[in-house]
């Protein structure tokens, strides 16, 4: 396999890893078997895990290679599949998330890095905005399919899409085993040449901004992952339609990918016309925007804002890696990028966990449980827009 055949397999790589077939019915099921307040301390238990495993996972990808640490994820993906399809208990949930968690944090920044040194190896760096959102929608392709299936998979059993997901990581780890590990992430020096070069880094003005605005969106982008599936059978108990959760959630997620896939075709001219900086800000503004809007509706309004929770994520991922990655040297790429995640991770936990305080112990979240915590999130999302759109100014964007 050369760096060429690593480009071409790489969007298979997150077609593969996005073929997550519980995504739309993971909390209704987490919620039939748990409490509220648990099915959300279950997702605080994934970040927990991605926050133990962060850093750590991006120092053995740089220091040992990108293709053993995304060999490691895909088995650990594969591990928290399984384990919700045969267990019952909290402890076994919890465990998944654990290993959901090892799994998206081995893969972070790793799988990217593998991307750009890949396209680094064979001169073709100016290519990587193109190739990261080829990858984007062929990610929400995988999203979309997955939702609507696993939707329907679940009217037979809550438990089928786990298995699904378990087959699907299967192929993923196929696809691992084919990767080469490219020969720009071949470092030599010792552990104090890439402390140095992580110091010079975070000295960067850019690379500060795009880390803080990073850390902010992704809690904004996932609020409405933990709160949508709720959400839906909030709106839905208001039309006699509780029975279709599962597959409402199901269609609702696939369009929302679809939506997102579409609009990625429009980003490239949006972000010629505003800059790189104003597309970001519009994003993360978006985001603001969709939390407000959840919060205050609780009727079938509420399913029609969710088709729009990726469009953010499609204006502004695929060109914050494209922007950093270059800018990073080699030997601490994957290790900047997973301390970026490591904080982002933290600060969404720690605000979930607060969270869990307003949510009940006993029975579904109610729409006035989720609409307390989704005002408090849009607050102070208002106050973090406009800290860094006065940041953004002589940044170099």
């Amino acid at each position: 396999m050369t760096a060429a055949g690593n480009v071409a397999l790489y969007p298979w790589f997150k077609f593969f890893q996005n073929l997550m077939f519980w995504q739309a019915t993971w909390f209704l099921f987490f919620q039939s078997e748990l409490s509220a307040a648990e099915a959300v301390l279950i997702y605080v238990v994934y970040d927990i895990a991605t926050t133990v495993f962060e850093v750590p996972s991006g120092y053995l990808s740089d220091r040992f290679g990108r293709r053993i640490t995304l060999i490691f994820s895909a088995l650990a993906g594969l591990l928290a599949a399984v384990l919700p399809a045969v267990g019952s208990e909290f402890w076994i949930f919890a465990l998944a998330q654990a290993a959901l968690g090892l799994h998206m944090a081995f893969a972070s920044g790793t799988d990217s890095s593998l991307l750009y040194e890949s396209l680094a190896e064979e001169g073709r760096e100016d290519e990587i905005e193109e190739h990261e959102l080829r990858a984007w929608r062929f990610n929400f392709a995988a999203l979309a399919i997955s939702a609507i299936v696993g939707g329907a998979m679940a009217l037979i059993d809550l438990r089928v899409p786990y298995f699904a997901t378990a087959a699907a990581f299967v192929l993923l780890t196929l696809v691992v085993l084919r990767f080469r590990e490219p020969e720009r992430c071949r470092v030599t020096g010792g552990e104090w040449r890439r402390v140095a070069a992580l110091r010079t880094a975070f000295r960067q003005p850019v690379l500060l901004w795009l880390f803080a605005l990073s850390a902010m969106m992704y809690g904004y982008s996932h609020l409405p992952f933990v709160f949508g599936q709720p959400f839906i059978l909030q709106a839905l108990e208001g039309l006699d339609l509780a029975a279709n959760a599962p597959v409402v959630s199901g269609a609702v997620t696939a369009v929302m990918m679809l939506v997102s896939i579409l609009t990625s075709w429009m980003a490239p001219g949006i972000r010629a016309r505003i800059g790189l900086a104003g597309i970001l800000l519009l994003a993360f503004a978006m985001q603001i925007g969709l939390v407000a809007g959840l919060a205050l509706t609780g009727s079938a309004l509420a399913i029609a804002l969710l088709l729009l929770r990726m469009v953010p994520d499609s204006f502004s991922r695929p060109f914050i890696l494209a922007r950093i990655q270059p800018a990073l040297p080699d030997e601490v790429r994957a290790t900047y990028l997973s301390i970026q995640s490591l904080v982002a991770r933290i600060l969404f936990a720690a605000t979930l966990y607060v969270a869990a305080g307003a949510a009940s112990d006993i029975g579904a979240m109610t729409h006035a449980q989720i609409s307390t915590i989704l005002s408090g999130y849009a607050l102070a999302g208002l106050v973090a827009f406009a800290t860094l759109a006065v940041a953004a100014r002589g940044r170099g964007l």
